[in-house]
Protein backbone atom coordinates (compact mmCIF):
# COMPACT_ATOMS: atom_id res chain seq x y z
CA UNK A 1 0.00 0.00 0.00
CA UNK A 2 1.00 3.38 -0.78
CA UNK A 3 -0.01 6.40 0.82
CA UNK A 4 0.60 9.14 -2.04
CA UNK A 5 -0.48 8.12 -5.29
CA UNK A 6 2.35 6.86 -7.45
CA UNK A 7 1.72 6.86 -11.21
CA UNK A 8 3.22 3.99 -11.55
CA UNK A 9 1.01 1.75 -9.29
CA UNK A 10 1.06 -1.92 -10.82
CA UNK A 11 -1.05 -2.63 -13.98
CA UNK A 12 0.35 -6.40 -13.84
CA UNK A 13 2.58 -8.77 -12.50
CA UNK A 14 5.56 -10.54 -14.60
CA UNK A 15 4.73 -13.83 -13.15
CA UNK A 16 2.27 -15.91 -14.82
CA UNK A 17 0.24 -15.56 -11.26
CA UNK A 18 0.50 -13.61 -8.17
CA UNK A 19 -1.49 -12.77 -5.45
CA UNK A 20 -1.50 -9.25 -3.73
CA UNK A 21 -3.15 -9.44 0.21
CA UNK A 22 -3.18 -5.51 1.92
CA UNK A 23 -4.52 -5.17 5.81
CA UNK A 24 -4.93 -1.76 7.07
CA UNK A 25 -6.40 -1.41 11.01
CA UNK A 26 -6.84 2.70 11.81
CA UNK A 27 -8.55 4.77 13.85
CA UNK A 28 -10.07 8.56 13.29
CA UNK A 29 -11.79 10.89 15.74
CA UNK A 30 -15.21 11.95 15.38
CA UNK A 31 -16.59 14.40 12.86
CA UNK A 32 -19.27 15.84 10.56
CA UNK A 33 -18.55 12.58 8.54
CA UNK A 34 -18.22 9.86 10.62
CA UNK A 35 -18.67 8.66 14.65
CA UNK A 36 -15.09 7.86 14.71
CA UNK A 37 -13.45 5.00 16.82
CA UNK A 38 -11.57 2.00 15.20
CA UNK A 39 -12.24 0.58 11.76
CA UNK A 40 -10.28 -2.42 9.28
CA UNK A 41 -9.37 -2.52 5.83
CA UNK A 42 -9.04 -5.67 3.46
CA UNK A 43 -7.96 -6.16 -0.04
CA UNK A 44 -6.83 -9.63 -1.50
CA UNK A 45 -6.22 -9.68 -5.41
CA UNK A 46 -5.60 -12.56 -7.34
CA UNK A 47 -4.07 -12.08 -10.29
CA UNK A 48 -3.03 -14.12 -13.75
CA UNK A 49 -1.86 -13.42 -17.62
CA UNK A 50 -0.81 -16.62 -19.37
CA UNK A 51 0.61 -16.30 -22.53
CA UNK A 52 -0.19 -18.50 -25.97
CA UNK A 53 2.01 -17.54 -28.67
CA UNK A 54 1.16 -14.26 -30.06
CA UNK A 55 -2.25 -13.94 -27.60
CA UNK A 56 -2.45 -13.13 -23.72
CA UNK A 57 -5.33 -12.99 -21.23
CA UNK A 58 -5.31 -11.21 -18.23
CA UNK A 59 -7.58 -11.62 -15.52
CA UNK A 60 -7.74 -9.76 -11.95
CA UNK A 61 -10.62 -11.04 -9.40
CA UNK A 62 -10.66 -9.44 -5.62
CA UNK A 63 -12.42 -8.70 -2.52
CA UNK A 64 -12.38 -5.73 -0.41
CA UNK A 65 -13.53 -5.86 3.13
CA UNK A 66 -14.34 -3.05 4.94
CA UNK A 67 -15.15 -2.71 8.67
CA UNK A 68 -15.53 0.73 10.04
CA UNK A 69 -17.72 4.28 10.18
CA UNK A 70 -15.53 6.12 8.63
CA UNK A 71 -15.22 8.21 5.88
CA UNK A 72 -11.44 8.97 5.15
CA UNK A 73 -12.27 11.34 2.25
CA UNK A 74 -15.09 13.06 2.43
CA UNK A 75 -16.21 12.74 -1.50
CA UNK A 76 -15.36 9.65 -2.94
CA UNK A 77 -14.65 9.90 -6.79
CA UNK A 78 -17.53 7.95 -8.55
CA UNK A 79 -15.94 5.28 -10.73
CA UNK A 80 -16.31 5.84 -14.36
CA UNK A 81 -19.56 3.42 -15.59
CA UNK A 82 -18.04 1.39 -16.57
CA UNK A 83 -19.96 -0.83 -19.48
CA UNK A 84 -19.94 -4.49 -17.81
CA UNK A 85 -21.18 -4.72 -14.84
CA UNK A 86 -18.26 -6.79 -12.94
CA UNK A 87 -18.75 -5.81 -9.00
CA UNK A 88 -21.29 -6.86 -6.46
CA UNK A 89 -21.94 -6.86 -3.05
CA UNK A 90 -21.90 -9.90 -0.76
CA UNK A 91 -23.09 -8.02 2.02
CA UNK A 92 -22.81 -4.60 3.66
CA UNK A 93 -24.48 -3.06 7.13
CA UNK A 94 -23.98 -0.08 9.21
CA UNK A 95 -20.17 -1.18 9.91
CA UNK A 96 -19.48 -3.82 7.48
CA UNK A 97 -18.82 -3.99 3.50
CA UNK A 98 -17.80 -6.67 1.57
CA UNK A 99 -17.72 -6.04 -1.91
CA UNK A 100 -16.17 -8.54 -4.68
CA UNK A 101 -14.93 -7.30 -8.25
CA UNK A 102 -13.10 -8.36 -11.87
CA UNK A 103 -10.88 -5.66 -12.40
CA UNK A 104 -9.03 -6.81 -15.54
CA UNK A 105 -11.04 -9.05 -17.99
CA UNK A 106 -8.74 -8.60 -21.22
CA UNK A 107 -8.04 -10.88 -24.38
CA UNK A 108 -4.35 -8.78 -26.30
CA UNK A 109 -3.01 -9.87 -29.50
CA UNK A 110 0.30 -9.32 -30.47
CA UNK A 111 -0.65 -8.54 -33.80
CA UNK A 112 3.08 -7.62 -35.19
CA UNK A 113 6.13 -6.70 -33.50
CA UNK A 114 5.05 -2.90 -33.57
CA UNK A 115 1.58 -3.31 -33.29
CA UNK A 116 -0.82 -4.46 -30.06
CA UNK A 117 -3.94 -4.80 -29.78
CA UNK A 118 -6.57 -5.59 -26.28
CA UNK A 119 -9.87 -5.71 -26.04
CA UNK A 120 -11.92 -5.93 -22.57
CA UNK A 121 -11.04 -4.51 -19.20
CA UNK A 122 -7.67 -2.90 -18.68
CA UNK A 123 -5.70 -0.10 -17.03
CA UNK A 124 -5.38 2.70 -19.34
CA UNK A 125 -3.66 6.03 -18.51
CA UNK A 126 -2.62 9.03 -20.54
CA UNK A 127 -1.22 11.11 -17.86
CA UNK A 128 1.44 13.33 -17.60
CA UNK A 129 1.85 15.10 -13.74
CA UNK A 130 1.97 12.59 -11.25
CA UNK A 131 -0.70 13.92 -8.53
CA UNK A 132 -3.53 16.25 -10.56
CA UNK A 133 -3.83 14.96 -13.76
CA UNK A 134 -6.80 16.37 -16.01
CA UNK A 135 -5.39 15.43 -19.21
CA UNK A 136 -6.06 11.74 -18.81
CA UNK A 137 -9.19 10.99 -20.33
CA UNK A 138 -10.07 7.61 -18.30
CA UNK A 139 -9.67 7.34 -15.10
CA UNK A 140 -9.36 9.25 -11.68
CA UNK A 141 -7.70 8.19 -8.57
CA UNK A 142 -8.23 11.18 -5.72
CA UNK A 143 -4.58 11.34 -4.60
CA UNK A 144 -5.93 11.71 -0.99
CA UNK A 145 -7.41 7.87 -1.40
CA UNK A 146 -4.93 5.79 0.70
CA UNK A 147 -6.42 2.75 -0.47
CA UNK A 148 -5.46 3.11 -3.83
CA UNK A 149 -2.76 0.27 -5.31
CA UNK A 150 -3.87 -0.40 -8.81
CA UNK A 151 -5.31 1.95 -11.17
CA UNK A 152 -9.21 0.94 -12.19
CA UNK A 153 -9.44 -0.73 -15.03
CA UNK A 154 -12.02 0.83 -17.96
CA UNK A 155 -14.15 -1.38 -20.66
CA UNK A 156 -12.34 -0.47 -23.92
CA UNK A 157 -10.46 -1.78 -27.37
CA UNK A 158 -7.10 -0.64 -27.53
CA UNK A 159 -4.64 -0.50 -30.59
CA UNK A 160 -0.76 0.77 -29.73
CA UNK A 161 1.47 1.26 -32.39
CA UNK A 162 5.10 2.18 -32.30
CA UNK A 163 6.62 3.23 -35.49
CA UNK A 164 10.07 3.89 -34.27
CA UNK A 165 11.90 3.38 -31.07
CA UNK A 166 10.86 6.65 -30.05
CA UNK A 167 7.49 7.09 -30.95
CA UNK A 168 3.79 5.81 -30.16
CA UNK A 169 0.29 5.48 -31.53
CA UNK A 170 -2.76 5.01 -29.31
CA UNK A 171 -6.25 4.35 -30.19
CA UNK A 172 -8.57 3.77 -27.47
CA UNK A 173 -12.46 3.06 -27.97
CA UNK A 174 -14.62 2.98 -25.06
CA UNK A 175 -18.57 2.59 -24.40
CA UNK A 176 -19.41 3.93 -20.73
CA UNK A 177 -23.04 4.00 -19.05
CA UNK A 178 -23.77 6.01 -16.27
CA UNK A 179 -27.07 7.18 -14.35
CA UNK A 180 -28.61 10.70 -14.22
CA UNK A 181 -31.95 11.68 -13.48
CA UNK A 182 -32.75 8.53 -12.45
CA UNK A 183 -32.16 7.19 -16.43
CA UNK A 184 -29.15 5.01 -17.84
CA UNK A 185 -26.90 6.93 -20.39
CA UNK A 186 -24.97 4.81 -22.72
CA UNK A 187 -21.85 7.35 -23.71
CA UNK A 188 -19.12 6.58 -26.49
CA UNK A 189 -15.57 7.94 -26.42
CA UNK A 190 -13.17 7.65 -29.58
CA UNK A 191 -9.79 8.98 -28.93
CA UNK A 192 -6.51 9.00 -30.50
CA UNK A 193 -2.99 9.81 -29.23
CA UNK A 194 0.60 10.43 -30.35
CA UNK A 195 3.59 10.43 -28.58
CA UNK A 196 7.38 11.69 -29.09
CA UNK A 197 10.56 11.98 -27.67
CA UNK A 198 12.57 14.90 -28.75
CA UNK A 199 16.19 15.08 -26.61
CA UNK A 200 15.25 15.16 -23.07
CA UNK A 201 11.64 16.22 -23.63
CA UNK A 202 8.68 13.72 -24.12
CA UNK A 203 5.74 15.64 -26.28
CA UNK A 204 1.78 13.70 -26.68
CA UNK A 205 -1.10 14.90 -27.77
CA UNK A 206 -4.38 13.34 -28.43
CA UNK A 207 -7.76 13.71 -29.49
CA UNK A 208 -11.41 12.88 -30.45
CA UNK A 209 -14.72 12.17 -29.24
CA UNK A 210 -15.28 12.18 -25.53
CA UNK A 211 -18.34 11.09 -24.32
CA UNK A 212 -19.81 12.89 -27.39
CA UNK A 213 -17.69 15.96 -26.86
CA UNK A 214 -15.47 17.20 -29.48
CA UNK A 215 -12.04 17.50 -27.00
CA UNK A 216 -8.06 17.86 -27.64
CA UNK A 217 -5.10 17.98 -25.75
CA UNK A 218 -1.42 18.26 -25.36
CA UNK A 219 1.32 17.48 -23.09
CA UNK A 220 5.13 17.84 -22.47
CA UNK A 221 7.50 16.28 -19.89
CA UNK A 222 11.43 17.46 -19.47
CA UNK A 223 13.80 19.05 -17.81
CA UNK A 224 15.30 22.37 -17.12
CA UNK A 225 19.13 21.54 -15.69
CA UNK A 226 18.03 19.27 -12.56
CA UNK A 227 14.15 20.05 -12.48
CA UNK A 228 11.81 18.34 -14.06
CA UNK A 229 8.78 19.66 -15.51
CA UNK A 230 5.58 17.99 -16.74
CA UNK A 231 2.50 20.19 -17.68
CA UNK A 232 -0.81 18.98 -19.84
CA UNK A 233 -3.64 21.24 -21.05
CA UNK A 234 -7.24 20.26 -22.51
CA UNK A 235 -9.74 22.41 -23.98
CA UNK A 236 -13.34 20.96 -24.53
CA UNK A 237 -16.46 21.65 -26.30
CA UNK A 238 -19.54 21.10 -23.69
CA UNK A 239 -22.60 22.48 -25.25
CA UNK A 240 -20.95 24.97 -27.33
CA UNK A 241 -18.89 26.20 -24.73
CA UNK A 242 -14.92 25.78 -24.48
CA UNK A 243 -13.82 24.29 -21.54
CA UNK A 244 -10.07 24.03 -20.23
CA UNK A 245 -8.64 21.90 -18.01
CA UNK A 246 -4.62 21.91 -17.33
CA UNK A 247 -2.13 21.45 -14.87
CA UNK A 248 1.90 22.08 -14.53
CA UNK A 249 4.60 20.40 -11.99
CA UNK A 250 7.89 20.63 -11.14
CA UNK A 251 10.08 18.05 -9.08
CA UNK A 252 13.49 17.74 -8.86
CA UNK A 253 15.58 15.57 -6.65
CA UNK A 254 18.11 16.01 -3.82
CA UNK A 255 21.09 14.47 -1.72
CA UNK A 256 20.57 15.27 1.68
CA UNK A 257 22.56 13.51 4.47
CA UNK A 258 23.77 11.03 0.86
CA UNK A 259 20.46 10.20 0.80
CA UNK A 260 17.54 11.16 -1.49
CA UNK A 261 15.06 13.97 -0.83
CA UNK A 262 12.29 14.42 -3.94
CA UNK A 263 10.00 17.76 -3.61
CA UNK A 264 7.25 17.51 -6.44
CA UNK A 265 4.64 20.31 -6.67
CA UNK A 266 1.92 20.75 -9.06
CA UNK A 267 -0.90 23.03 -9.75
CA UNK A 268 -4.02 22.69 -11.49
CA UNK A 269 -6.78 24.95 -13.13
CA UNK A 270 -10.20 22.82 -13.81
CA UNK A 271 -13.04 24.72 -15.74
CA UNK A 272 -14.88 22.07 -14.14
CA UNK A 273 -14.10 22.40 -10.82
CA UNK A 274 -15.91 24.72 -8.26
CA UNK A 275 -15.28 28.89 -7.94
CA UNK A 276 -16.53 28.66 -4.32
CA UNK A 277 -18.20 26.40 -1.65
CA UNK A 278 -21.71 27.18 -3.46
CA UNK A 279 -20.83 25.56 -6.21
CA UNK A 280 -20.25 22.15 -5.11
CA UNK A 281 -23.84 21.03 -4.92
CA UNK A 282 -23.97 21.49 -9.05
CA UNK A 283 -20.37 20.26 -9.44
CA UNK A 284 -21.70 17.10 -7.80
CA UNK A 285 -24.34 16.18 -9.86
CA UNK A 286 -22.18 17.85 -12.83
CA UNK A 287 -21.73 14.76 -15.84
CA UNK A 288 -17.98 15.10 -15.01
CA UNK A 289 -18.62 14.02 -11.72
CA UNK A 290 -20.73 11.56 -12.38
CA UNK A 291 -18.73 9.35 -15.02
CA UNK A 292 -15.92 10.11 -12.27
CA UNK A 293 -13.49 12.38 -14.30
CA UNK A 294 -12.85 14.75 -11.62
CA UNK A 295 -9.95 13.61 -8.69
CA UNK A 296 -10.45 16.87 -6.52
CA UNK A 297 -13.40 19.62 -6.00
CA UNK A 298 -11.81 22.72 -6.67
CA UNK A 299 -11.20 24.83 -9.65
CA UNK A 300 -7.98 26.10 -8.15
CA UNK A 301 -5.93 23.17 -6.56
CA UNK A 302 -2.42 23.24 -5.41
CA UNK A 303 -0.49 19.68 -4.53
CA UNK A 304 2.99 19.34 -2.71
CA UNK A 305 4.72 16.06 -1.83
CA UNK A 306 8.27 15.41 -0.23
CA UNK A 307 9.55 12.08 0.58
CA UNK A 308 13.18 11.02 2.26
CA UNK A 309 14.85 7.73 2.32
CA UNK A 310 15.82 7.21 4.96
CA UNK A 311 17.66 4.11 5.16
CA UNK A 312 18.15 1.61 2.31
CA UNK A 313 14.59 -0.18 3.80
CA UNK A 314 12.77 2.91 5.56
CA UNK A 315 11.52 6.40 3.73
CA UNK A 316 9.18 8.55 4.92
CA UNK A 317 6.91 11.28 3.02
CA UNK A 318 4.54 13.74 3.28
CA UNK A 319 1.43 15.72 1.08
CA UNK A 320 -0.54 18.44 1.29
CA UNK A 321 -3.57 19.35 -0.92
CA UNK A 322 -4.70 22.82 -0.77
CA UNK A 323 -8.19 24.03 -2.38
CA UNK A 324 -7.20 27.21 -2.85
CA UNK A 325 -10.85 28.37 -3.73
CA UNK A 326 -12.33 27.51 -0.28
CA UNK A 327 -9.41 27.40 1.32
CA UNK A 328 -9.15 24.03 2.96
CA UNK A 329 -6.17 21.63 3.63
CA UNK A 330 -5.80 18.08 3.05
CA UNK A 331 -2.20 16.55 4.83
CA UNK A 332 -1.09 13.15 5.10
CA UNK A 333 2.09 11.98 6.40
CA UNK A 334 3.52 8.37 6.42
CA UNK A 335 6.73 6.18 6.61
CA UNK A 336 7.11 3.00 4.55
CA UNK A 337 9.59 0.06 5.54
CA UNK A 338 10.33 -2.61 3.05
CA UNK A 339 10.50 -5.80 5.36
CA UNK A 340 11.30 -8.06 2.15
CA UNK A 341 11.11 -8.47 -0.86
CA UNK A 342 7.20 -9.02 -0.43
CA UNK A 343 6.12 -7.39 2.29
CA UNK A 344 5.92 -3.65 2.46
CA UNK A 345 4.47 -1.90 6.51
CA UNK A 346 3.03 1.17 6.21
CA UNK A 347 1.66 3.54 8.91
CA UNK A 348 0.79 7.33 8.88
CA UNK A 349 -1.60 10.16 9.57
CA UNK A 350 -4.18 11.83 7.42
CA UNK A 351 -6.53 15.12 8.70
CA UNK A 352 -7.67 17.76 6.97
CA UNK A 353 -8.17 22.03 7.78
CA UNK A 354 -10.72 24.26 6.73
CA UNK A 355 -14.20 25.06 7.59
CA UNK A 356 -16.34 21.91 9.04
CA UNK A 357 -19.38 23.95 9.49
CA UNK A 358 -22.29 22.57 7.42
CA UNK A 359 -24.14 25.43 5.23
CA UNK A 360 -28.11 25.53 4.55
CA UNK A 361 -29.49 22.77 2.57
CA UNK A 362 -26.31 20.62 3.65
CA UNK A 363 -24.04 21.83 1.49
CA UNK A 364 -20.38 21.57 1.59
CA UNK A 365 -18.65 24.16 3.25
CA UNK A 366 -15.15 23.16 2.48
CA UNK A 367 -13.84 20.49 0.28
CA UNK A 368 -11.08 19.14 3.23
CA UNK A 369 -12.78 20.83 6.17
CA UNK A 370 -14.63 17.99 7.68
CA UNK A 371 -12.03 15.24 7.26
CA UNK A 372 -11.39 14.26 10.65
CA UNK A 373 -7.80 13.07 11.96
CA UNK A 374 -7.00 9.22 11.07
CA UNK A 375 -4.17 7.04 12.15
CA UNK A 376 -3.03 3.85 10.20
CA UNK A 377 -1.26 0.65 9.97
CA UNK A 378 -0.63 -1.04 6.83
CA UNK A 379 0.64 -4.14 5.92
CA UNK A 380 0.92 -5.36 2.53
CA UNK A 381 2.08 -8.98 0.83
CA UNK A 382 2.59 -9.13 -3.08
CA UNK A 383 3.97 -12.89 -4.07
Amino acid sequence: MTLLYNPTVRAHSDDLFAVYYQNMPLWSNKSELSDGGFGDFNRLRLMIEPMFGDFSVGIAYEHVLTISRNKLAGITVPSGGEWLELQWEITENDSLKWMHRIDRAYIGWAITDNINLRAGRQAVSWATTLFLAPGDPFSSISPANPFQEYRPGIDAVRMQMFPGPFSQLDIVVRGTQTRADEEQVEELTALGRGLAVWKNWEFSGWGGSLYGDIVGSAAAAGSIGAMAVRGEGVLRNVDGELIFRGAIGLDRRFSLWSRDFLVVVEYQRDGFGAANPNDYSEVIESDAFRRGELQVLGRDEFAAQVSYKVHQLWSLSGLWLLNMNDPSSFFASSFAYSASDNVTVTGGMIFGVGNSEKLENERLPSEYGMVGKTVFFSVSLFF
